[in-house]
């Protein structure tokens, strides 16, 4: 109650600023609308226009500011200086004036948007024109945003937290760990508009991501007529690596057709030095030593192709589908000795691990948009249909020949192959309860089946059979109903925003061969969320939140299959794994729109992580999987500032500080500790004048306890140089990623009865040319795109 009195007892009037933007007398939807401070034209807030041109800023009242108005095709309008009163202020309309020239050249933009940009309840990395897009993937820019970390097996972490949902264009990508991270080094980052990062999302979105949402937009492109972008890069690192990608839209009249289509040739390779221990009583009882390497390229063709079209002046519907092709081919060989306690070798083998991976996907979306006017504002309902498959086959054989003791080799082959359906609806309304209140509220159901079959067979002195222990069989269906309701309230010095989310999830499973068994789940889970802004002054805001959140295990990750990594190593799914719940407060403070400090804190049960742990059975075998622990207790401290120590630089500064604590027990050994830790990264882009920039970033995470690993610390430094050409329509880049070659991986796992450390490195040092260019008509905005509503299950599939 005293948090929330001095929020209600402190700040200056916020107050809102209206007006509407007209060209030739005619409306102009989806011009840019931006707020700046008088005195130096630095960016306080901006917005969209509506369908009537109308727009509403708020800001603190008292101060003076401009009002800029920009259109691609038109010549940016510029308000004349006024200060805002208490009572608000309405603009008279602007009209703009259409550009002697089509092309961008003729408009001049004094205010710019901030890379990254701290807003209430997320921060925005603003991708579009920024040093972070040309030649750059979608995962090199994400590796370099504030908070965010790549960590091992290409998981995502969010402020030294695990457990991201990650969102494109509103919808939930179908993968994770290695699979999303290859999908997002597909995808060029010149196609990004921004990410934010949501720590703490509120009731609209899916209850799935205890850490958060990273939600990547995409550019939607405002021109009239066909219009599109060409991108290809071209990188060496040991491997060499191709990118190229072309969009393209075309709007006339009420339909706007648009499609994407983009290719990938990627070669890389992955390196791994392991040594293990295996104890009792404290004493080693046997020891392995193994040398890793595989080779891997990446085939990927993805496309995305859609319409819009008006019904109305207030009515859209659209139609979209999108897809991926991927294959990867993948051979590699691993050397290993087994010892005993005394180091004397007794097993000594070479193993060749050839595999050949394929995943056709294909998605459909069909989705309405309705806008009901009164006089309290739009009352808006939206409403999407979901149809996606997901096709995997993963065919591998390992051959292993053994020098000690001389014997013949033994060949395992698996033929694994799946087939994941999801079929969803949603349908949103937003209504506007009186002129400080709006109400949101929305239902969604999913239908989710899962059929993956995996046959095994050993040959030995040309002799195949079954391996009727490793073959398998497992069929999943899930149906999760869900419902929330939000309101969000705003007054001249605060806003806000309450909601509660309900879920019901109904999940069975069932082997056809196998004896893991899987427990039917049905339950009811509410998820509450809160959020409260303040502006203390013009340069001084306080936010607070708290939400509810849930991990639902990936589908892949429920799937007991196994995947030989080498001879005596697997992966494999756990079909106990539960879902995992958490509790998120955050107070953040923000200076001038530059200096941010943020406390966060989160209990987290049945925290789910991965572990590497000896296999049921014995035999020196070690099995990698998720498992839950206990709990998990995460405080987090976060230091942003934006500087401009020169009119040709500017420089992004972000640190976490955080302390994560584990609770738990595996293969015997009980887990209670943690270590504080922290990762720090800083972003300087230099503006060289004639066209010419570059950009320096450097990262850096310490040592740090993520259950039963102890990492240690790694860092990377990226460099580029960049020229514009052609009235800024083209843009050459060349990159240098990893420069020092030190984006490594050194870890320890620790358990009573077992010791791993391992070594990991892949080909993170690589020179990338790249190109883009933008071409065709620069006029009129259309229709905004809407996404789909089975986001949730998609990403679930990885």
């Amino acid at each position: 109650m005293l948090l929330l009195s001095a929020f209600a007892a402190a700040g200056q009037t916020r107050v809102a600023v209206s007006g509407s933007v007209l060209a030739a007398g005619a409306p102009v939807e989806f011009a840019t609308i931006t707020l700046h401070r008088a005195a130096d034209s630095t960016v306080v807030k901006s917005e969209f226009s509506d369908a009537r041109g109308r727009f509403q800023l708020e800001a603190p009242s008292g101060a003076r500011y401009r009002v800029s108005a920009a259109q691609v095709g038109f010549v940016r309008f510029w308000s004349a200086p006024f200060e805002l009163p208490a009572a608000g202020l309405a603009l008279p309309a602007f009209d703009i004036q259409a550009s002697a020239a089509t092309d961008l050249k003729e408009v001049t933009v004094t205010g710019h948007k901030p890379l990254f940009e701290r807003q209430a309840d997320r921060t925005i990395v603003n991708v579009e024109d920024s040093p972070l897009s040309a030649g750059s993937t979608t995962l090199d820019v994400l590796a370099r945003s504030p908070g965010v970390t790549v960590g091992n097996g290409d998981n995502l972490s969010l402020k030294g937290r695990q457990g991201v949902l990650v969102m494109i264009d509103g919808k939930r990508v179908a993968m994770t760990g290695t699979e999303l991270a290859d999908y997002l080094r597909n995808l060029p980052a010149d196609q990004l508009k921004n990410i934010e990062l949501i720590t703490n999302p509120p009731a609209k979105y899916d209850a799935q991501g205890s850490a958060g949402i990273i939600a990547i937009n995409l550019k939607k492109d405002q021109r009239q007529g066909t219009n599109g972008n060409l991108s290809a890069s071209f990188g060496r690192g040991q491997y060499n690596k191709y990118n190229t990608s072309l969009t393209l839209n075309h709007r006339q009249g009420k339909l706007n057709v648009f499609g994407t289509y983009g290719y990938a040739d990627r070669e890389g390779f992955q390196a791994l030095t392991i040594h293990r221990d295996f104890l009792s009583t404290g004493q080693i009882t046997g020891t392995s030593d193994q040398e890793n390497f595989v080779h891997v390229r990446n085939f990927a063709h993805t496309y995305k192709a859609g319409l819009d079209y008006n019904l109305t002046e207030r009515t859209t519907v659209g139609l979209s589908v999108n897809g991926q092709a991927v294959r990867v081919p993948q051979d590699g060989t691993s050397t290993a000795v087994q010892a005993d306690a005394t180091g004397v070798p007794i097993r000594r083998y070479q193993a060749d691990n050839d595999r050949a991976l394929r995943f056709p996907n294909a998605a459909a979306n069909l989705n309405f948009k309705h806008v009901f006017a009164d006089s309290l504002g739009a009352r808006e309902l939206t409403a999407d249909a979901d149809y996606a498959q997901y096709r995997s086959i993963r065919l591998q054989t390992l051959t292993t020949n053994f020098s000690l003791p001389v014997q013949s080799p033994v060949i395992l082959d698996s033929d694994q192959r799946g087939t994941l359906t999801i079929q969803s609806f949603k349908a949103d309304y937003t209504q506007p309860l009186n002129k400080l209140t709006k109400l949101e509220a929305g239902v969604k159901t999913s239908l989710v089946n899962s059929d993956n079959n995996v046959l095994f067979t050993n040959t030995q002195d040309g002799q195949t059979t079954i391996d009727t222990n490793q073959s398998n069989h497992f069929i999943y269906h899930e149906n999760i109903n869900a419902g929330y309701v939000t309101i969000t309230q705003t007054t001249p010095k605060t806003t806000l925003t309450a909601g509660l989310r309900a879920e019901q999830t109904n999940a069975t499973g069932q082997q056809e061969v196998g004896d893991e068994p899987f427990a039917p789940r049905h339950y009811v889970q509410l998820f509450p969320s809160a959020a409260i802004r303040r502006s203390l002054s013009a340069q001084h805001e306080l936010s607070l939140s708290l939400s509810r959140r849930i991990d639902r295990p990936t589908y892949n990750q429920l799937n007991p299959f196994r995947t030989y990594i080498d001879a005596t190593t697997y992966g494999s799914g756990n079909p106990t794994l539960l879902p995992q719940t958490s509790y998120n407060l955050e107070l953040s403070h923000t200076f001038k729109q530059k200096f941010t400090t943020e406390l966060a804190w989160s209990i987290t049960n049945n925290p789910i992580i991965n572990a590497v742990q000896p296999a049921p059975g014995g035999g020196n075998f070690v099995v990698a999987r998720d498992i839950n622990l206990d709990r998990q207790d995460t405080y987090t401290l976060t230091l942003s500032a934006a500087l401009e120590p020169a009119k040709w630089w500017s420089t992004n500064n972000n640190v976490v500080v955080y302390y994560a604590r584990f609770i738990g027990s595996l293969a015997g050994t009980s887990l209670d500790k943690g270590q504080p830790a922290f990762n720090a990264t800083s972003t300087s882009t230099f503006t060289l004048g004639h066209g010419w920039g570059a950009d320096l970033t450097g990262s850096y995470q310490s040592r740090q306890l993520y259950g039963f690993f102890d990492l240690r610390p790694q860092g990377q430094l990226t460099a580029g140089i960049s020229k514009s050409v052609w009235d800024k329509k083209g843009n050459f880049k060349l990159n240098v990623a990893d420069l020092f070659y030190t984006q490594k991986t050194r870890a320890t796992s620790t358990y009573d009865n077992y010791q791993e450390r391992f070594y990991q490195r892949f080909d993170s040092r690589v020179v990338t040319l790249a190109f883009t260019y933008r071409f065709g008509n620069q006029k009129l905005a259309p229709t905004r795109r809407r996404t789909g509503g089975a986001e949730d299950e998609k990403r679930r599939a990885g």
